[in-house]
């Protein structure tokens, strides 16, 4: 989910109205942020920019891509799944999904598989959010949209008011052809339904992508040691979806009762025109393809592994740990006379765990599978702590209060190091720039339907060491506004972690990926365009894959993940020429590059950015022998004769 977890999903029902014009144009630039001192550093880089977008495997985006000559990429149609039409290929079964069989406990790798003839239709669930003929896109003229959204590259501006599926939500998006007769396994959304289209959003949640990714070492090989086969991505959806709260199964219970139905086996296909602006980066610069989502399961949980290289666990917000309240631990045993449908967990329900208890609902099915390796594989977990997995509202709102007015489902503050103590502790410069911001802060009780923060999103916000200073928050979390004036007058931090805003991240249903390239366009133009660009590298990724199919190879490293390959595009001067990096890679890569290039500590001890950089045998680059080990992307830049210590 992108934006606070339940709020967003009320804002995006209410009607825009007039009003609120006052209320935008009123808000002010913030006063620019002073000159940045620039410690010295291992490379020529004195920026780093990073860009996290919404919900987009690898394979979803990159599918078809055929990189520049000299060049290899692990896809789709690399691997022969796919033609380069987008048709099966000759090695269709690689990627069949199956249905299975899990009706007394929790299980990762369920019995009982059979596969599909034809994968369930995709269908609408999140259609009301923007998407639906009864609510439209988001914006009904131009002239409000670039009001409220004024972040976007300019030629991008019209697919605000365009795109709505015409279809009511929970139901089979008849926008596709051959939708009951897809085949078993991935299929291409474009043509009949056309790029510029908000289409379902997968579900994305924790023991749900571990069972969508069926991992065991049953299943493991030379070639995939892991023993992920990624073949139950259409039954997760169909079975469970994105989680039950605690309520019983509906009757009747069909494959589009969840609304999303094989929503996660779309695909883009860049050869024929869709994602130009994400293939021409991939062209001209370095695109990785072994880059993962840290955390099966969301984007609170993805986003805080990437500030803390860590999960964050429920505490009395004084630092100490404590026991959630019952409804909001996860259960994820199906309920007795359904097939996987979970106990409790959910949005509005279970979204903790403590996985130092064996004995708690799913934890003992992923630390068996993690404990039956061939290298057994630590889960990471602190004793007696019950993790976040998916998405609570972080403990804090804009203004530093910590009286949550939106809802109980809300992680305590948390005292647990972040990588801005590191880097503040080194004298190097950090800002957090979420888009509407300055307006999320005016708006605390989330009324204004043009408020689309997203507070999950910022790790610092769950943190008390800047979230009770006034002079930190102001210090380290600005508006987008702000970014772009530190671009023209070139005083950016050292370190900037970009987040649009719900409207333009690219979430499926609620955004689109062209508004994401909208984005993205923007930054990157500005950078080149000014004095910062021959020192600054852009990294553009996602949060997450949004529990859509991808067939890259998994690592496990510890409890929470890895989860799928989502994209990188790395771009800078000393990443240019189109080139494909395979080092195995996470959200804790870009902490260990940064840590590396200023030369500063790890987050602890026993967090993630302490994981070595991988080593391969030389026929396979994408799996680490070594495991668990995170590369830090050093092997992605070209430097030539830069001084560069290697850790």
């Amino acid at each position: 989910m992108s934006s606070s977890t339940f709020l967003a999903q009320a804002r995006q029902h209410l009607a825009v109205g007039t009003s609120l014009f006052a209320l935008l144009v009123n808000l002010g630039a913030p006063a620019p942020a002073a000159a940045q001192e620039h410690p010295t550093t291992a490379t020529p880089i004195q920026h780093v920019i990073v860009i996290i977008g919404e919900n987009r495997s690898f394979d979803h985006v990159y599918a078809t891509y055929k990189p520049v000559a000299g060049q290899t990429v692990s896809n789709l149609l690399s691997k022969g799944i796919i033609n380069a039409n987008g048709t099966q290929g000759p090695n269709w079964a690689l990627a069949a999904q199956s249905s299975a069989l899990d009706k007394t406990t929790y299980a990762i790798s369920p019995g009982g598989k059979q596969q599909y003839a034809n994968i369930p239709p995709p269908g609408t669930q999140y259609a009301p959010t923007y998407a639906s003929d009864t609510y439209g896109a988001p914006f009904q003229t131009l002239a409000v949209a670039e009001l409220a959204e004024p972040d976007l590259f300019g030629k991008y501006n019209n697919y605000l008011i365009t795109g709505a599926t015409g279809l009511p939500y929970n139901v089979v998006d008849t926008r596709e052809a051959h939708v009951y007769g897809l085949g078993p396994g991935p299929f291409q959304i474009t043509p009949s339904v056309v790029y510029d289209s908000y289409t379902g959003s997968p579900v994305h949640r924790f023991y749900q992508m571990w069972q969508q990714t069926d991992c065991a070492n049953s299943h493991s090989s030379s070639s995939n040691p892991s023993g992920c086969l990624s073949d139950l991505f259409s039954w997760v959806e169909t079975s469970v979806g994105a989680g039950t709260n605690g309520y019983p199964q509906p009757k009747p219970f069909t494959p589009i009762t969840t609304g999303e139905g094989s929503d996660a086996l779309g695909f883009y296909n860049v050869q024929k025109g869709d994602a130009p602006y994400m293939k021409y980066l991939a062209d001209n610069f370095t695109l990785s393809d072994n880059m993962h989502q840290s955390v099966e399961g969301g984007t609170g949980a993805n986003h805080i592994m990437f500030g803390y290289a860590d999960g964050l666990w429920y505490s009395d917000g004084n630092g100490n740990i404590a026991t959630p309240p019952t409804e909001q631990i996860e259960n994820v045993d199906p309920q007795p006379g359904t097939n996987n449908w979970y106990d409790q967990d959910g949005y509005s329900g279970g979204t903790y765990s403590n996985c130092s208890d064996l004995t708690q609902s799913g934890v003992t099915a992923v630390e068996n599978y993690l404990q039956s390796l061939s290298t057994p594989i630590s889960p990471r977990c602190t004793t007696g702590a019950y993790y976040l997995l998916n998405n609570y509202n972080p403990g804090y709102v804009g203004n530093g209060s910590s009286e949550f007015p939106y809802s109980q489902f809300t992680l305590p503050p948390t005292a647990q190091p972040h990588i801005g103590d590191v880097l503040s502790n080194a004298g190097v410069s950090y800002t957090y720039f979420g888009e509407g911001w300055d307006l999320y802060v005016s708006d605390p009780a989330g009324l204004n339907p043009f408020d689309a923060y997203c507070n999950i999103c910022n790790p610092f916000q769950y943190a008390s060491d800047i979230m009770t200073s006034p002079t930190q928050i102001a210090a380290h979390i600005q508006d987008t506004t702000s970014l772009y004036e530190d671009i023209d007058t070139g005083n950016l931090p050292a370190v900037s972690i970009v987040k649009p805003s719900g409207f333009v991240d690219g979430h499926p249903a609620s955004s689109k990926l062209d508004l994401f390239e909208g984005f993205v366009n923007r930054i990157v133009n500005q950078v080149q365009g000014s004095s910062l660009w021959s020192s600054t590298a852009i990294f553009i990724t996602e949060d997450e894959g949004g529990g859509y199919y991808d067939s890259g190879y998994i690592q496990p490293v510890d409890f929470f993940g890895d989860g799928t390959r989502i994209p990188l595009l790395i771009v800078s001067p000393y990443s240019t020429g189109g080139i494909v990096n395979h080092s195995y890679a996470d959200h804790v890569s870009i902490i260990k590059f940064i840590e590396r290039n200023w030369g500063v500590g790890t987050i602890g001890a026993h967090t993630r950015d302490n994981f070595p950089n991988p080593t391969v045998n030389s026929s396979n680059p994408y799996v680490p022998t070594n495991s668990p080990a995170l590369d830090d992307l050093f092997d992605a830049f070209n430097f030539g004769e830069a001084k560069i210590a290697r850790k």
